[in-house]
């Protein structure tokens, strides 16, 4: 399973405070692997793990965003998290 895309994940990088969104596997991998700001933990190799896992199709891609968000929470480094509300109905 290769580019399995999620809802957006919005992380502040070290980088001048910059903003990025990582929505995909492959995006949450490269941020973890390349990018990641503070101490590894536990949470931290939870979240690599599943989404390494996930792109080889042996975790679903909620649990490794799941996994991604997580490790953020605990490095305080999410900003904001899109999740997927069930549509309106109308009246």
């Amino acid at each position: 399973m290769s580019n399995a895309s999620f809802a957006n994940v919005v992380i502040m990088t070290e980088h001048n405070g910059r903003l990025v969104t990582v929505a995909s596997v492959d995006e949450a991998v490269d941020f973890l692997l390349q990018s990641w700001p503070t101490q590894k933990s536990r949470k931290f190799n939870s979240a690599r793990q599943a989404c390494l896992d996930a792109l080889e199709g042996k975790q679903s891609v909620k649990a490794a965003r799941s996994a991604f968000v997580a490790a953020a929470k605990e490095a305080d480094i999410l900003v904001k998290e899109r999740t997927l509300s069930a549509p309106r109905k109308s009246r």
